[in-house]
C-alpha cells in the first residue's frame, strides 16, 4: 500500500468504476465522472475498506477527488495513536 492518498483514490476509481486516469484530476467532480447516487455510496464503501476508516455520514463536502483525498488523509491521521 504505497503511493499518495490521491494516487490510491485514483487507482480505486480506475479499478472499481473503470474510469480513465486522464479524467481523474484533483478537481474532477464526482458528477463530472458520471457517478450517480448509488455509485457514490458504493465508492465511499470502497474508500472505507481500502483505507480502514469510517467516513462521516454527511458527505455534502465530498464533491471532488481532492475532497476525498483530504478527508481520507485527515481520518487516517486521526486514527494513528499519539506518540
Amino acid at each position: 500500500m504505497s503511493g499518495s492518498t490521491q494516487d490510491r483514490v485514483k487507482a480505486l476509481f480506475i479499478e472499481k468504476l473503470d474510469l480513465k486516469e486522464e479524467a481523474l484530476t484533483p478537481v474532477a467532480t464526482l458528477e463530472s465522472l458520471g457517478l450517480d447516487s448509488l455509485d457514490k455510496i458504493e465508492f465511499m464503501f470502497n474508500i472505507e475498506d481500502e483505507f480502514h476508516i469510517k467516513l462521516p455520514d454527511e458527505r455534502v463536502e465530498i464533491k471532488t477527488i481532492q475532497d476525498i483525498s483530504g478527508i481520507v488523509e485527515r481520518l487516517v491521521a486521526e486514527q494513528k495513536p499519539a506518540s
